[in-house]
């Protein structure tokens, strides 16, 4: 039988093409490094695809693909494209008020994340908290989103609702929320006296009246006697990069460094310096900062780390120290680009590089915070490089800011965790149901006092309310968790009643954190004695970890806290029932 030569041609051709034509185009491609080529491959597969793929796509949504392929690919989570709508909407949040749910996001690990639940929100009245993972949005999986897709998406008119599920640690299936929407107002600071030495100062957010707010607050405190100031950082996403500087500032003599950026663009290479003679020289200052203090609030902690001015306690910074710069393009298009990193004076950067591949890259907890953060009580072990400070002390680097003083917040007991759990099996949030109780408690008491405690009467009659709404709980339990049940109704009373620096103040009281830094205060009458009293106890347990005693006999049981928090044994069961990973 006889081929046609012209079929026995595309024959070969065709077997050549498969079997060498990849090698054909790596060698094309790869030995000239061409970007043109390489645009031009896209070119073709972008033609072919469209012209010739089983079922019709529109060539421009297969470029907007491509985009959104390659912005992934980069795994840099605050790289993001902006069409015309996230534009406008950028321009809204920065400009001018709108409907929200009153939370912080981060996109982390692959889901968006709650890094952050403002006071007085439709947010925290429904019970979001710290920790969450947005994982649906009206039914649509948010895995992947981008910050700015969340925004798009969480956002809307006053009054609007949306419905979300997250997914939380301690709780072993998506939990649903519908949250009405409201108009977001954030205060900046939230100060008062601790007692007749120790002024407190909570700042929020890196808003444009932070410096101002601030140094309102501790003028305020100083005028009423407090000679030492907690500068809570907790949970502060960051914001204004010169508002961050300005704080800063507020403690530090004129001209030193404050922060500096670092990148492969020379435009993009700045120190940035103290501009002010320092305000507060010689009060001693304790900066509480924790897994969710990020971006500014990094920038402010290591500039006063490193310049020896402030102690440093909590945990581990977020590591949030990279630079956005927005790009306009074609179309009334955007582009934010990450284009630096943040350091600190003395060198280290702040950015922490998260490996999505890891399967410690998931949100991995062991016990749960009293304010329902997911608490890891064994970090993973990182080798960290040593940094010095302006006196020679060692700082650490690896991302985020270390604190000189580590302290793990306060946990739940077994008890109160099952308490817990309990109400949510019955579908309720402990958040709302306290919150809506203490409202209704404060309205039919008008005549509590700000110091008022929580009593069995109200112990009783919120243990009714739970049954009334729909949770049976057992007494012998719900008695076994009364210090929890107590904080909490103090903490919603009190803001019920007397606002939200009440609730502060209330919520202070089980605060671990806060209580080293008390104690550090109450011993040191300067920075420099402050410091000192810190590093001595730093070497000491440090000297303590390398001579360990004679270890106990081993039994299946684990620390629900070290030994600066409440430290009770779980049983390993119950460990691993509170323990909850999330991966992409």
């Amino acid at each position: 039988m006889k081929l046609d030569r012209s079929w026995v041609t595309a024959l070969v051709v065709g077997v050549v093409a498969l079997t060498s034509g990849g090698w054909l185009l790596q060698q094309g491609v790869g030995s000239g490094d061409s970007a043109y080529q390489s645009a031009r491959l896209l070119e073709e597969v972008h033609r072919l695809i469209a012209e010739r793929y089983v079922d019709e796509i529109d060539p421009s949504e297969l470029y907007q693909m491509a985009i959104d392929g390659m912005l992934r690919e980069i795994g840099d989570p605050y790289t993001s494209f902006l069409d015309k709508d996230d534009w406008s909407d950028l321009r809204l949040t920065t400009t001018g008020n709108y409907g929200g749910l009153g939370i912080r996001i981060e996109a982390k690990d692959g889901w968006i994340t709650v890094v952050g639940v403002m006071p007085n929100t439709p947010a925290e009245r429904q019970g979001l908290e710290i920790g969450d993972r947005i994982v649906e949005v009206e039914g649509e999986s948010a895995e992947d989103w981008t910050g700015d897709q969340a925004v798009q998406n969480l956002r809307g008119p006053k009054g609007s609702k949306v419905n979300i599920a997250i997914a939380r640690v301690g709780v072993d299936r998506p939990i649903p929320f519908t949250i009405e929407r409201d108009v977001i107002y954030v205060e900046a600071v939230t100060a008062f006296a601790v007692d007749n030495e120790i002024g407190y100062v909570r700042l929020n957010n890196f808003s444009r009246v932070a410096r101002a707010e601030v140094k309102e607050a501790i003028d305020q405190l100083i005028a009423d006697g407090s000679s030492s100031i907690v500068f809570d950082l907790r949970t502060n996403p960051g914001g204004l990069l010169e508002e961050g500087i300005a704080v800063s500032d507020l403690f530090l003599p004129r001209g030193v460094d404050v922060v500096s950026t670092k990148s492969r663009l020379a435009d993009q290479n700045h120190t940035f310096r103290a501009p002010a003679p320092q305000v507060y020289e010689g009060i001693p200052v304790v900066v509480l900062v924790n897994n969710w203090s990020a971006s500014a609030a990094e920038i402010v902690a290591g500039a006063l780390q490193d310049h020896d001015r402030a102690l440093i306690i909590g945990t581990n910074t977020f590591g949030k120290g990279s630079v956005q710069t927005l790009y306009g393009l074609s179309g009334d298009n955007h582009i934010k680009v990450t284009t630096a990193k943040w350091y600190t004076p003395s060198g280290r950067s702040i950015q922490k590089e998260f490996d999505p591949e890891s399967a410690m890259s998931g949100l991995t907890a062991e016990v749960v915070s009293v304010t329902g953060e997911p608490v890891a009580i064994r970090e993973t072990e990182v080798e960290r490089e040593e940094f010095q400070t302006a006196s020679g002390r060692t700082v650490y680097g690896g991302g985020g800011i270390a604190p000189d003083i580590i302290v793990m917040p306060d946990t739940l007991s077994s008890r109160e965790q099952d308490l817990s759990m309990a109400v949510v099996d019955a579908g309720v949030s402990w958040r709302n149901v306290t919150f809506r109780f203490g409202v209704e408690w404060a309205k039919d008491n008008p005549g509590l006092t700000r110091d008022f405690k929580v009593t069995s009467g109200m112990r009783n009659a919120f243990f009714d309310y739970l049954a009334a709404e729909g949770v049976e709980l057992d007494r012998e339990l719900f008695d076994d968790a009364s210090s929890i049940v107590d904080w909490w109704l103090g903490i919603e009373i009190a803001n019920a009643a007397f606002g939200d620096q009440a609730r502060q103040q209330r919520r202070l009281v089980r605060d671990t954190q806060m209580d080293e830094a008390l104690r550090f205060l109450r011993q040191a009458d300067s920075p420099e004695e402050l410091l000192s009293l810190a590093m001595a106890e730093r070497a000491a347990a440090v000297e303590n970890v390398a001579q360990p005693p004679e270890a106990p006999p081993r039994t299946a049981t684990v620390e629900a806290a070290p030994a600066t928090g409440r430290a009770e044994s779980l049983p390993l069961r119950r460990r691993l029932a509170t323990t909850v990973r999330i991966r992409r």
